[in-house]
């Protein structure tokens, strides 16, 4: 816990860009009935029974000082579709860092082993070294700001039945882009200082 807040004390620095993510998973629904379009002084209706079009996982990137998100949808998240995930945010997003520092839980797929698993060895070192990993304790996912922003995608933007992975990520872009232009950024307060006193019964007692 205190190695993440120690991370989240640190200044920006556009060479070491601290970056969080997290994901979720989504299921894909679609209508069994068609929905009766909203009118004036009418909500739209629609059907309670729902047709499952599948699941899928959104992947959420996030650098809190900079007001930078990236989310998108993939229909699966195993070792090799975080690789990619991490190549990308490496060569597309921040490709003139020196490291990227990198917030996450500890999930089996968040692993260095992972980008050799997707590439061959000497493109997995070269990505693994401009890695700095930090990740969440067990049961401290409310540590990662990146699980915050999927609390508020979810609200705002996936508040009603989705039945494409296309059709979902138009609209996660459509968030992303509308976050992003807004440059909301996010100012993190729990400080180590406040889990000692707060937090006071997670600490050894001497």
């Amino acid at each position: 816990m205190e190695d993440v807040l120690a991370v989240y004390a640190r200044p920006h620095d556009a060479a070491r860009p601290v970056v969080c993510m997290d994901e979720k998973p989504y299921q894909l629904l679609g209508h069994a009935r068609d929905p009766i379009p909203a009118t004036p002084g009418q909500d739209l209706k629609e059907d309670s029974e729902y047709v499952r079009r599948g699941t899928c996982s959104i992947f959420c990137w996030v650098e809190p000082l900079a007001g930078w998100r990236r989310v998108d949808a993939q229909p699966q998240r195993t070792r090799t579709d975080w690789a990619h995930q991490v190549e990308r945010l490496l060569t597309l997003d921040y490709p003139d860092a020196e490291k990227v520092v990198l917030v996450m839980d500890n999930l089996n797929t968040h692993t260095i082993g992972s980008l050799y698993e997707a590439f061959d060895p000497a493109k997995a070192f070269a990505l693994a070294q401009r890695l700095e990993i930090h990740h969440t304790p067990k049961h401290g996912s409310w540590l990662n700001i990146a699980e915050i922003e999927l609390s508020a995608l979810t609200r705002q933007c996936l508040d009603r039945r989705l039945d494409d992975l296309a059709v979902l990520n138009t609209e996660l872009a459509a968030w992303q882009q509308a976050t992003n232009t807004a440059q909301r950024q996010v100012d993190w307060q729990f400080t180590t200082q406040d889990a000692r006193i707060k937090l006071r019964h997670l600490y050894p007692n001497n």
